[in-house]
């Protein structure tokens, strides 16, 4: 994270000049500035290793923009709950019917799709209004989490 006191701040100008989303303006911020080569939607560079991983892992279990089965390997299944999470707005808040919905056009078993993406903490819950928002920014990770997302979430606009 940055000590900068007021990178919130700068993080919501960009959003609010380039149209771009808080996890894709900050990142945009903390890659530094943009060359007019570049696209101001471009993500951050990621490890050649993760993202040959990306690649096999969303050719082996995503067919049709489905997927196949769900991965027992947790950095495949990390893979996979990003991929989903690009179908959400992060300035939405959904009722569970509808997180079911679009999870189900993914894989019938919407159910673990939902709290894999809640155990991530990329969907936060109210659990007595049953609302559901994606975690913007994404959390900070330590620990087993750390190792399991830190290379993808980087891909994440």
């Amino acid at each position: 994270m940055t000590k900068h006191k007021d990178f919130k701040h700068l993080v919501r100008q960009r959003m609010s000049s380039t149209g771009e989303n808080f996890t894709s303006a900050r990142a945009a911020l903390l890659q530094g500035p943009v060359h007019e080569h570049q696209s101001h939607h471009a993500s951050p560079p990621m490890d050649p290793k993760a993202d040959a991983f990306r690649t096999k892992t969303l050719r082996t279990f995503i067919s049709d923009g489905r997927l196949v089965s769900i991965p027992s390997k947790r950095k495949a299944l990390v893979v996979l709950l990003l991929e989903i999470l690009r179908e959400f707005d992060t300035d939405w808040i959904y009722r569970e019917k509808d997180v079911n919905t679009m999870l189900k056009a993914f894989h019938p078993d919407f159910a673990r799709l939902r709290r894999e993406l809640i155990d991530y903490r990329y969907l936060n819950r109210d659990a007595h209004t049953g609302e559901y928002w994606v975690n913007n920014p994404l959390p900070v990770r330590s620990g087993h989490l750390g190792q399991e997302t830190a290379a993808f979430e980087t891909f994440l606009r």
